[in-house]
């Protein structure tokens, strides 16, 4: 059954079991439709206000198309309320009791909310997406505010908020955009000022130096991640070689399969995408892999989980860590995990499933004293240096001290 495998968050071939969610009965009012980043398309249950779980619930997802059309899901109808993973509100039913004699079924849209495209729905997909990137409002500023998240290319002083309002004065159609704003045209805007505006154009300079795996996710490719970003930097090494990589090459390509490798290739294959690249470029982003220097290779081949919250590293610090010296990281608890290092406040499921198979567990402290144990090829060198030194340092006093061999005396017969 293992041999489905694993993603970087979940094993394909576990399956979890879970106590049956609350529930609530209110009335459904009316349906929203939500464009992504990407051009999917969300339909969102607007709801009577209802108690659930502590919390009040006025709007719930719908998922897609299919989803209402099998619980058949009408305007006006009383519906079933509960909270996926105890957070986020989703209807499971109707009570078809209580549906007025006169109701319709649902008409899914055909067209983009926001720009009137007509609606495409790939092969092998539940959601509907608008094909319209280049022009769709919600996509773009959707793609802009993903560009400079903490985790992509990290631009302080631009919030989701600033981003709609840069797109709405015409300052910014796509994230190459960023890089040819000036203080004077931020200073002006609404909210802002002057010492804002040089905080956020300084912002934008220090990104260029971000590295290229964090740039690579910041573009946005459908299925590409942050670790799936960083896999394809690591093998690759540079934009240039990702945009000329075939699908048969990207696929070698850790956690790339052929989903992912055509996404990739239909992203680079769109010429305004090509343009936004080059205009990237040519500003300055980084577009080369630097190479790594691991610190050991401790942690080769082994997959570590981290949980929790930590004191003196944040979760993203142990990640890195883990990755300097050689390791692999894992979100999900599983039977390929090799250590799973606990702070305060771990999950108990993933404590419970971690002793159920025998991980070895870490604290932060004894992770810490892990990989202290193992000296840093930095170290190595100088240690293989001062040896080096002292070896010399020694053989030089042993020839000075070494008895010399007397000169042969003139006339003396051997």
């Amino acid at each position: 059954m293992r041999r489905s495998g694993f993603t970087s968050k979940v094993p394909r071939w576990a399956v979890a079991y879970k106590f049956k969610a609350e529930q609530a009965l209110t009335r459904l009012e009316s349906v929203d439709f939500q464009v992504g980043r990407t051009g999917a398309i969300t339909p969102v249950a607007n709801l009577s206000p209802v108690q659930l779980a502590g919390t009040t619930v006025k709007r719930a997802t719908l998922h897609n198309a299919e989803q209402i059309a099998q619980l058949d899901i009408r305007l006006g109808d009383m519906v079933y309320v509960e909270k996926g993973g105890e957070i986020i509100p989703k209807i499971t039913g109707v009570e078809l009791s209580e549906r007025k004699p006169d109701s319709l079924p649902f008409e899914y849209i055909t067209h983009c909310p926001e720009c009137g495209t007509e609606l495409t729905r790939y092969e092998g997909e539940a959601k509907h997406y608008c094909p319209n990137q280049s022009h769709c409002p919600p996509q773009i500023v959707g793609r802009i505010i993903h560009f400079i998240r903490r985790k992509a290319m990290d631009i302080d002083g631009l919030g989701d908020e600033t981003v709609e309002l840069l797109y709405g004065a015409g300052l910014v159609r796509d994230v190459a955009d960023l890089y040819e704003l000036k203080i004077s045209q931020l200073a002006v805007l609404p909210r802002l000022g002057e010492k804002s505006a040089e905080n956020i154009i300084n912002s934008i300079e220090r990104s260029k130096s971000v590295p290229f795996a964090r740039v690579l996710f910041a573009l946005g490719i459908r299925f590409v991640g942050e670790t799936t970003a960083k896999y394809l930097a690591a093998h690759f090494g540079s934009m240039d070689a990702v945009m000329s990589a075939t699908i048969e090459q990207l696929i070698e390509a850790e956690e790339v399969g052929e989903k992912i490798a055509r996404s990739i290739i239909e992203f680079f294959a769109d010429d305004p995408n090509r343009t936004i690249i080059e205009r990237l470029r040519a500003a300055g982003v980084q577009f080369e892999a630097e190479e790594r220097e691991l610190h050991s290779d401790l942690l080769a081949g082994k997959s570590v989980v981290i949980s929790g919250k930590f004191r003196r590293h944040s979760r993203d610090e142990l990640k890195e860590l883990i990755e300097l010296h050689g390791g692999k990281n894992l979100a999900a608890v599983s039977a390929n995990v090799d250590y799973l290092i606990a702070g305060e406040n771990m999950g108990p499921a993933k404590l419970q499933k971690a002793t159920k198979l025998g991980i070895k567990m870490l604290s932060e402290e004894e992770f810490e004293a892990l990989i202290a144990s193992v000296p840093t090829q930095a170290q190595s060198v100088a240690t293989a240096d001062e040896e080096s030194a002292q070896f010399q340092s020694s053989a030089t006093a042993v020839e000075k001290t070494a008895p010399q061999p007397s000169a042969p005396i003139q006339g003396e017969l051997f």
